[in-house]
């Protein structure tokens, strides 16, 4: 079974990870943002929950912060990743995205679990 991990953040702060496991993607807020006061959900589409969000594929939220067209092409190209590792470019492309939400990989120190 093959895990790629990545930490998400809103506005810097850490407030989850997704993994991915086989063909399945599996988005979980971390226990310490779901206990904040001002605590929010990264999207409508993912509200606040302890349980883990699982999804076949990458959930459209995420898919949403994907380069597109030209873009994807470019950035396929120069990262070595192909357009058909939806998770690879989400880690390697959304360290730096439009909006609040970003998408780091997990240090090495920090993948245990």
């Amino acid at each position: 079974m093959s895990t790629r991990i990545g930490q998400v953040l809103v506005s810097g702060q850490p407030v989850g990870i997704i993994e991915e496991i086989n063909d399945t993607t599996r988005f979980t807020y971390s226990p310490e943002w779901l206990t904040r006061k001002e605590a929010k959900p990264i999207s409508l589409t993912l509200p606040l929950r302890a349980e883990p969000y699982e999804y076949h594929g990458l959930h459209p939220f995420f898919e949403n912060l994907l380069p597109e067209g030209w873009l994807l092409d470019v950035s396929s190209k120069k990262l070595k990743i192909s357009k058909d590792d939806p998770f690879g470019m989400l880690l390697a492309t959304c360290g730096d995205c439009v909006g609040a939400v970003e998408i780091k990989p997990f240090e090495s120190e920090t993948s245990q679990r």
